[in-house]
């Protein structure tokens, strides 16, 4: 489902805001998306590259799309700059991929599976994030376990109370 397309000068939101490059969306537009400010969504800069994000709040209703410094130098740009885009829900309600190593260890490990399958979206994604910084392998599967370790510890505390 495309949700915008347009151009707008590259702008960065106010120094006490962060300062950051975004994409400002309406309070109407957030409206009429599937899952309104919790709608995952693809954006795409001048058709070269392409980032999966979630809405940050603007105030009165609107909301934005944080665009790293990274993306604004990959694709050669500076502030006030003319940017094409392109918005559209993510079908993957997640939002990001799951590394292989996450996979083939959720696979083997039903209780580490039980645990992922309750967590929420947002916690899946910080693990993940947290995953795909690390490069040992080792240290990746250490990680994982960790953190679902905890996590049941914290679902385990909720149920008994």
């Amino acid at each position: 489902m495309r949700i915008q397309k347009g151009q707008q000068n590259l702008t960065k939101l106010p120094f006490n805001r962060g300062g950051f490059f975004h994409i400002p969306l309406s309070a109407e537009v957030v409206k009429s998306l599937p899952e309104g400010a919790k709608t995952r969504i693809i954006c795409e800069l001048d058709e070269r590259v392409r980032i999966r994000c979630g809405l940050n709040p603007l105030g009165k209703g609107a909301y934005f799309i944080l665009i790293a410094k990274r993306y604004v130098e990959a694709l050669e740009k500076q502030e006030h700059d003319l940017i094409t885009y392109e918005l559209t829900v993510d079908p993957d309600p997640l939002g990001v991929d799951i590394p292989e190593v996450m996979h083939e260890l959720l696979d083997q490990d039903p209780e580490a599976k039980k645990t992922f399958d309750q967590l929420g979206n947002p916690r899946k994604r910080t693990l993940i994030h947290r995953i795909n910084r690390i490069k040992n392998i080792d240290l990746q599967v250490r990680h994982i376990l960790d953190f679902l370790e905890a996590e049941a510890h914290k679902i385990h505390q909720r149920k008994t109370f």
